[in-house]
């Protein structure tokens, strides 16, 4: 590996893996490219849109598996301890995007590489080791079928190093379930939409990285001012006092109560908002029986992670977390009161590497069909489908991971399972672009289902959620938007002015993915804007553009472009950004928004203003060059999907 030039905020190389031929090419990082694409999600927008070829199949060797950091990955900045995967997703056909937390990320830095491409297909099962500058295709066949956490141990024992971080499959990816998880540090998931199953495709059982480097900052003490910044802001005055009064003192489990009481707590597959045994899986009885230690990824001051244990009866285990999105899963979103069972089906989906969201979910898909007499306790290899039974929900996800039994129809995601089961259930499939639903409601809160129409990945939270009506920051609102855009901002019920507020969320999230960071920081509290982002960058890169808002914010645009122009190749129009009529139709029956439904046609409309798309969706060629996006409005053009103009 070459070590002539120097970079600044970058490790300076991307490593092309050939399974196929096993073979790997080092490459030195083009900072042209750099300063177009900043880093981590970025990057990986541009080489999926170069090598990806329109309709191809998820599970085809050619479908790259790109892991990626960004210019902040390890360089102390908090909380920046994160790294991302991208491939096209084998559940949803389109844009595939999952980020882990932990202690990976840094290490791929240290280790020399900013980026790793894998394409093609090991003959047998492999895994890589990636050490100061070297990539080794290693023998796998005795980590095959292991579960995720024996894989790390046996990776490290091998290797006689316990600091190696392993991102790892388990035997969901091996199995190709559409929605199988990548597994780092034991208990963080690069969850959504199927990168272990894309993984597993290939043969790659893991990627460990050790690393003994750094990161080279151009202006050390600038970057450290911004660092401190940041810091202070995280830790200090009111938003210190509010990550210690929720994320610090409850992680992410604190959303149960929260999201709870604006009545969009996702209950029995997303009927209701309200779970009247909420408290039961809520943060105060996960931290005052369950909770053992306080954790965090690397470098993070939030420090939101702990550890849970069952100590005896059925469910005995000790698990990372659980997160609010596998409490809302497995808990509400089933009408499962039993928490112990939800912390032991947590472990149990980090064990075989499941995504919680699509596996809970696509469960309560499953009891809310037998509810309607669509599919039978016969037909469900005899197992008990009414509400809330935790047996079943264990058992089921047992069979889901092992593709057994009715869990093979289930491991195909929720939509794909209506459609075989037929007789009307895609009624009951609740998702958007064939992606679950994540544990956010539209009805309650407008501006979530304009988020959920116009993410790339499908109905997630996390690539533009608008947290500022959700918990209340008024006065960040105006700070951003103006007092007069702030009322409507604020407004949960309100789809006006939401387009802007959606699209400036996008750009800024693209930017925190690039980067790479935390979400929380940048969406709850609000504490990271494009600002700090541009004081940050600047002295980290050397790149005076990063410095400039204007350009900045060009780049973040360039990305959200690309990534969306993506998704139309494949097919996406206005369309498929629809929600599913649940949300649209049936009103929340009760709580603090009952009789609200979700009004997405102007919300949808103002969105597409604002991209400079037509009211179709269909990306316009002045929109595209405005971004550095001509070729790519070229290539669109060829296959009519966009407009001049």
């Amino acid at each position: 590996m070459s070590k002539e030039d120097t970079y600044y905020g970058y490790a300076g190389h991307i490593a092309d893996v050939d399974l196929t031929k096993s073979k790997v090419d080092i490459k030195p990082l083009d900072l042209d490219f750099a300063r177009q694409y900043l880093g981590g999600t970025g990057f990986a927008a541009r080489i999926l849109w170069d090598r990806v070829k329109p309709d191809t199949d998820p599970f085809d060797p050619e479908n790259p598996l790109i892991f990626g950091v960004g210019p902040v990955t390890g360089a102390f900045f908090s909380p920046s301890g994160r790294f991302m995967v991208a491939y096209k997703s084998p559940l949803t056909g389109l844009w595939g995007e999952a980020h882990c937390g932990g202690h990976w990320g840094p290490q791929l830095k240290y280790a020399g590489f900013d980026m790793v491409v894998i394409q093609g297909r090991a003959p047998k099962p492999v895994y890589l080791m990636i050490r100061d500058g070297d990539v080794s295709i290693r023998d796998a066949e005795h980590l095959w079928t292991r579960d995720t956490m024996e894989t790390t141990d046996i990776i490290r024992e091998e290797n006689g190093d316990n600091d190696i971080e392993v991102a790892t499959i388990g035997i969901a990816g091996e199995k190709r379930v559409r929605y199988a998880a990548i597994i780092g540090s034991y208990y963080r998931a690069a969850g959504r939409g199927g990168a272990g199953a894309v993984m597993g495709t290939k043969n790659l059982k893991a990627v460990a990285v050790r690393g003994f480097g750094g990161v080279k900052v151009a202006n050390p003490g600038k970057f450290m001012a911004a660092a401190r910044k940041g810091y202070e802001q995280m830790t200090t005055g009111k938003w210190g006092e509010m990550n210690e009064e929720s994320l610090g003192k409850y992680g992410t489990t604190n959303l149960v109560t929260a999201i709870g009481e604006i009545g969009r707590l996702p209950t029995k597959n997303h009927t209701t908002g309200v779970f009247v045994d909420a408290d039961a899986i809520g943060p105060e009885t996960i931290r005052q029986k369950y909770r053992t230690s306080r954790e965090a990824c690397f470098g993070c001051a939030l420090q939101c992670k702990f550890t849970s244990e069952v100590k005896s009866g059925p469910y005995q285990v000790i698990t990372g977390g659980p997160e609010y999105e596998t409490l809302m899963a497995f808990g509400s979103n089933c009408l499962n009161s039993n928490i112990e069972s939800i912390l032991y089906l947590n472990q149990l989906c980090n064990n075989y590497g499941l995504d919680t969201i699509s596996t809970g979910c696509t469960i309560a898909f499953l009891f809310e069909a037998a509810e309607h007499g669509l599919i039978s306790s016969k037909e469900a290899d005899g197992l008990d489908l009414s509400w809330g039974n935790e047996k079943t929900i264990v058992a089921l996800t047992e069979k889901i991971a092992h593709r057994e039994g009715i869990g093979d129809l289930l491991a195909e995601g929720s939509l794909r399972a209506a459609q075989k089961i037929g007789k009307g259930a895609e009624r009951y499939a609740i998702h958007v672009k064939g992606m679950e639903a994540s544990g956010q409601d539209p009805r309650p809160q407008q501006s979530v289902g304009l988020t959920y129409a116009t993410n790339v990945r499908g109905a997630d939270h996390l690539r533009s959620l608008s947290c500022y009506e959700e918990l209340g920051f008024p006065d960040v609102a105006i700070e951003r938007f103006g007092e007069q855009h702030a009322s409507e901002v604020m407004d949960l019920h309100s789809t006006t002015f939401k387009g802007h507020l959606i699209k400036d969320q996008e750009d800024l999230y693209v930017l925190v993915d690039s980067v790479i960071l935390c979400k929380y920081g940048t969406m709850w509290p609000p504490v990271y804007y494009f600002d700090i982002m541009a004081e940050m960058l600047e002295p980290l890169t050397g790149f005076k553009e990063f410095g400039d808002l204007k350009q900045l914010r060009l780049v973040a645009e360039r990305i959200s472009n690309l990534r969306r122009a993506f998704n139309v190749r494949e097919g996406v129009t206005r369309e498929k950004e629809q929600l599913h009529p649940r949300f649209t139709e049936e009103p929340i029956p009760e709580g603090p928004a009952k009789g609200q439904v979700c009004d997405l046609d102007p919300m949808l409309d103002e969105y597409y203003d604002v991209r400079n798309w037509t009211r179709d969706g269909l990306p316009t060629r002045s929109a595209l060059k405005r971004v550095g996006l001509a070729d790519v409005a070229d290539e669109l053009a060829k296959m009519g999907k966009v407009v001049e103009k």
